[in-house]
């Protein structure tokens, strides 16, 4: 590392989006990824998709619990 940066020229916020959005890796169980890719894979779809189903299926399910 240098002892000293110069940042006159800097830009704040140069690289800032306001309408960017972020996506969060979500970690699975191996348990779990095989699970969801069997399926993905039966459906001829994508393992995002497939859990985006679930997760929206058991959203459904607790609005009728609550």
């Amino acid at each position: 590392m240098k002892k000293e940066y110069n940042f006159s020229k800097a830009v704040r916020g140069k690289f800032h989006r306001k309408d960017a959005t972020l996506k969060l890796p979500i970690y699975l169980d191996q348990e779990v990824q095989t699970f969801v890719q069997t399926i993905a894979e039966s459906k001829q779809s994508d393992a995002s998709t497939i859990v985006n189903e679930i997760l929206k299926s058991d959203m459904r399910l607790a609005e009728v619990i609550r």
